[in-house]
């Protein structure tokens, strides 16, 4: 994908990986696909997963959460399911600090900020 196509972000963390990805040059696609995760005795998916991004040239999953440590847990408990599930799928989580420091490292200190956790004035998207 190019920067001049970027599809409607559900978050802005995802825009701003993007762009970190975009000057990379590293290729990814947006939620490409969905995982179903549970079936209702009718066979109806009834829990499913998205990954954020899709890397196709590390054939890595790349999904990305700014919530509290405290909050992950549902997705955790996705992510160990889909990996039960689909074992040959590779998929990263990068947690809250994983990406505050990500963005540090590449000088997105603003961006880093907004997620900081440390304080009352916390902010998160």
């Amino acid at each position: 994908m190019t920067s001049s196509h970027h599809p409607a972000f559900a978050h802005p963390i995802e825009e701003t990986f993007a762009r970190i990805l975009d000057y990379y040059g590293i290729e990814w696609q947006y939620e490409p696909r969905t995982f179903p995760l549970q079936w209702d005795s009718q066979g109806r998916v009834t829990e499913a997963f998205s990954p954020d991004f899709y890397l196709p040239q590390q054939d890595l999953y790349v999904e990305l959460t700014t919530l509290r440590p405290q909050l992950t847990r549902e997705k955790n408990k996705k992510l160990r399911r889909l990996k039960e599930l689909y074992p040959n799928i590779n998929v990263k989580l990068f947690k809250r600090q994983d990406i505050r420091d990500l963005m540090v490292k590449y000088g997105l200190d603003r961006e880093a900020q907004k997620i900081e956790g440390s304080g009352p004035q916390e902010t998160v998207w």
